[in-house]
């Protein structure tokens, strides 16, 4: 360090304090970075990767971003996993004696982004915290969750197992946890990304600390109103998260007003697995935009509406009345298409109040901030005047909560010019005659600025010098610049002041004068507007609440609306949501496929599932008839009714589900070492010990992992099990290519046989669909396989296995004798019985002797109790 330079030293004490942050050091126009930092910004930003240094022997790599563009380049950072420390001259370099002071005035993380550009306009941004304890002797997790860029602020408490389905739901940027359960709590991939973790010393994460910061923070005696006083876990997370904010130079968080308490009792609930399986917010595989449920329902007009619609989609409502209210007003604005596109236009002008109620509060709100929320808060009397002419009890409720800010935005419109520069140090930001003292100081830089260019005009007439002219830069200010020929042209009362190649620039005593005017009258100006702008700035954070509670409102009615705008566009219809224990569907169609496949080329399905006669579903069919799109389409239809929408179909009465339980599909998990089958299972497993008789399920291809026998086997007894657990006995839809599963229906009271109707036709299928009652005895694997382009050659020698297998069903595999090993299974359900029934019909009573009757007769017995050889 001694052998430092100053300025290096200076970097390094600052860099100490933020060791976890890419460091942006501000030297002259340029933020530089300087060591590991350089290293990871020229490889994630593509940054000429340079150096500096005393000495070759030591040099130290050096990377750099113009200072005025590092906003996107931090951004960049942000996207990547980064945190950054931005440290800013805090004094001018012109003033400064010595070395420059400088202080980090800002550090950013992914949790904590506020610019446009790292925030998706739809999407929140949380940031969470974990704090893992006991309680009554078993271990909880306290999670807390906020998003610093709307105020949305939340907290609760888990079991160990339920913890990564919340925070998955959440889908964090950032998350702080204890350092020393680091290894323990990860890994957080179950979301969309794959957040920062925060590691931090155990002893903050204290619940009683936690509490006394919120109270302070809320300025309240109790938490009592919050009804979180007993989640001591929860409130460790939540205080270490305001500490965090604090620390991280946020302390103004006057738009974070209330914390909610999470409870997945008053939703539905739709783990990781069902969210992914259903595809609601993003598609199976990466690329195929527009193929996801929230994609194809989303018309909200607002950012607010569209973060909104992603939360009611990610907790659908489990109380009928309030679904009810919903589906009220998405009917009114339904039926009533011309105050519905009123609402509608006037919403495609509003600005996203939650978040730019949160810049300002934050400080971090710029002049074209405020005027956008001015223009926002000019649309409310409007939107309120439409939205009261709704007839619903919630519109109403909404109108109410449409209160006009006039004050605020009077306020602003005084102060500030209609259209502002982004940066306040350009100037130019406050309305001429808002204050005398500015408005006088703005005269003399400007009568400045015309006493310049008539003091040029006057020199070239007194000296006969066309070519001179009066110029200004940042170094020498003003000057009387003139050409080298032109040079002992010059009065004696001209100061040379610098010599160029080509040109001589002089000073003189009344252009000096005038300088220390305009130049004092335009920093004096910037410095009155920046002081002007902040006062009015911190008056309207003080507004913050109401803005956000503003906006809250707005969300809701976009949403609403854009629900009535779906249902009238793609003809859906109102659900009856009611509190019975049924899903009764109607010509349903699954709302994604039948967009892209576009109007009238969707097959309906109805669908009948109950507690009592229709418990569950054996659906079987050809692979690609359209088994899986049918059981989706079934979850997604009550999603969407939960949600307060209408859905896809012709008719569709429902009772409220707890949770939707999917598995769908293959995939395996090698991060974590499990196999598809293992996959397969835990989540089989986790359906079988979760769900209840409120709840839906959907399986798809239970024990295709393994062996046949062992695969029918543990599909037999799930159903069975489904079936038995009566007060487990969730309603069930189960598409199987196991056609043995077909006896269920026959032995099981609430179980019932579906099939895809297919047509064959010239060694070919047709997919009809169509789900009709019955099953199938084929799964037309050749023919689907033909579809798919195998070669003709396998095609012809499958078809020839085949025959063989079915032709010699009860013979021995040793029967067939192919090029290769063919593998050969008989039915797991065919019992001696059966096939001694079939020997018995192929006798000839006639033709058979005495002796060849009883030889048959004992033989049979034999087999029956388990004597002699068996036969096949």
């Amino acid at each position: 360090m001694d052998s430092q330079t100053p300025m290096m030293r200076q970097y390094w004490k600052i860099k100490e304090k933020y060791p976890d942050a890419i460091l942006f050091f501000r030297m002259g126009d340029f933020y530089e970075m300087f060591h590991h930092d350089a290293e990871i910004a020229s490889r994630v930003l593509g940054l000429t990767l340079t150096s500096r240094s005393k000495g070759e022997a030591n040099p130290v790599p050096l990377a750099g971003v113009p200072w005025h563009k590092a906003d996107v380049y931090i951004d960049r950072l942000l996207g990547k996993g980064y945190k950054v420390a931005v440290c800013d001259q805090t004094e001018d370099p012109k003033k400064a004696k010595g070395l420059v002071r400088r202080e980090v005035t800002d550090v950013v993380t992914p949790g904590t982004a506020l610019t446009d550009r790292s925030l998706h306009d739809k999407r929140p941004n949380y940031l969470v915290a974990l704090s893992p304890g006991m309680s009554n002797r078993e271990r909880v997790i306290g999670l807390a969750a906020i998003d610093v860029s709307t105020g949305d602020f939340r907290l609760g408490e888990f079991a160990p197992e339920e913890v990564g389905e919340e925070i998955a739901r959440f889908d964090p940027a950032e998350v702080l946890l204890p350092e020393e359960e680091r290894e323990r709590l990860g890994p957080f991939d179950r979301g969309t990304r794959e957040p920062t973790i925060t590691g931090m010393h155990g002893w903050r994460f204290d619940g009683e600390e936690g509490e006394r910061i919120l109270e302070e923070h809320f300025a309240v005696e109790t938490l009592d109103g919050f009804g979180c006083t007993n989640h001591r876990h929860g409130l460790a997370a939540a205080g270490v998260l305001i500490q965090y904010l604090r620390e991280l130079g946020k302390s103004d968080l006057g738009h974070v007003d209330r914390v909610r308490l999470i409870s997945t009792d008053e939703c539905l609930v739709l783990d990781e697995t069902t969210r992914r399986n259903l595809e609601i917010f993003r598609p199976l595989r990466e690329g195929r935009e527009g193929t996801t449920l929230l994609s194809i329902i989303d018309s909200t007009q607002t950012a607010m509406g569209g973060r909104l619609l992603r939360e009611w989609l990610l907790r659908p409502l489990r109380d009928a009345a309030a679904i009810g209210r919903r589906l009220d007003v998405v009917e009114e604005a339904a039926r009533r298409a011309p105050w519905r596109e009123e609402t509608r236009e006037v919403l495609t002008r509003f600005g996203d109040l939650e978040r730019l109620a949160g810049k300002i509060v934050l400080g971090r709100g710029n002049p074209r901030d405020l005027v956008a929320l001015k223009s926002t808060l000019r649309l409310v009397p409007e939107l309120g005047e439409v939205v009261a002419r709704g007839e619903s009890p919630l519109c109403k409720e909404i109108a109410l909560r449409l209160t006009p800010l006039d004050d605020v935005a009077d306020r602003i419109e005084e102060t500030l010019v209609d259209e502002p520069p982004p940066l306040l140090k350009e100037g130019g930001v406050i309305r001429d005659g808002f204050h005398a003292e500015l408005d006088e100081l703005r005269y003399v830089g400007a009568h400045g600025q015309n006493w310049i260019a008539s003091f040029q005009g006057e020199e070239r007439k007194r000296t006969g010098i066309s070519t001179l002219k009066v110029a200004f830069n940042k170094v020498f200010g003003y000057y009387i610049e003139v050409g080298k020929s032109k040079a002992s042209e010059v009065p004696p009362t001209y100061t040379r002041k610098q010599t160029l190649v080509n040109a001589e620039r002089f000073i003189t005593p009344e252009l000096k004068e005038q300088e220390e005017k305009i130049l004092g009258a335009e920093e004096k100006s910037r410095a009155l507007e920046e002081e002007l702008f902040l006062l009015l700035r911190k008056e309207v954070a003080g507004r913050g609440p109401e803005i956000r509670r503003l906006g809250e409102a707005v969300a809701e009615l976009d949403v609403l609306l854009a629900f009535a705008d779906t249902a009238v566009r793609r003809k859906y219809c109102r659900p009856t949501v009611g509190m019975g224990n049924q899903i009764l569907i109607e010509k349903g169609r699954h709302p994604v496929v039948e967009a892209i496949l576009g109007p009238g080329e969707f097959i309906p399905n109805d669908t009948l599932l109950d507690a009592d006669e229709n418990q569950i579903h054996i659906l079987t069919g050809p692979n690609m008839a359209g088994k899986s799109t049918y059981l989706r389409q079934v979850a997604l239809i009550q999603i969407l009714s939960q949600a307060g929408s209408f859905v896809p179909a012709e008719k569709a009465d429902l009772g409220v589900v707890d949770r939707i339980f999917t598995r769908v599909g293959a995939a395996d998990d090698l991060a974590r070492g499990q196999s598809t089958f293992l996959v397969e299972m835990t989540e089989t497993a986790n359906i079988l010990h979760n769900a209840t008789g409120r709840s839906l399920v959907l399986l798809d291809e239970i024990g295709r992992g393994t062996s046949t026998f062992d695969g029918v086997s543990i599909a037999w007894a799930v159903v069975e099990y489904l079936h038995r657990h009566r007060e487990r006995g969730a309603k069930t839809l189960f598409a199987t290519h196991y056609h043995e599963l077909a006896v269920l229906a026959e032995q099981l009271e609430r179980v019932h046989n579906y099939c895809v109707q297919v047509k064959e036709w010239k060694d070919r299928i047709v997919f009809l669909r169509r789900i009709a009652p019955g099953s199938v005895d084929r799964s037309y694997g050749i023919q689907v396989a033909r579809l798919a382009g195998l070669p003709q050659e396998v095609i012809d020698r499958a078809k020839e296995v085949l025959h063989h297998l079915e032709e010699e069903h009860a013979s021995t595999p040793e029967r067939i004798r192919p090029a290769d090993a063919v593998p050969f299974q008989i039915s797991l359900f065919q019992r001696d019985e059966e096939k001694i029934v079939e020997e018995l019909r192929t006798i000839d009573p006639e033709r058979i002797t005495p002796i060849e009757s009883l030889r048959l007769l004992k033989e049979w017995r034999d087999r029956i109790e388990g004597k002699g050889e068996k036969d096949g």
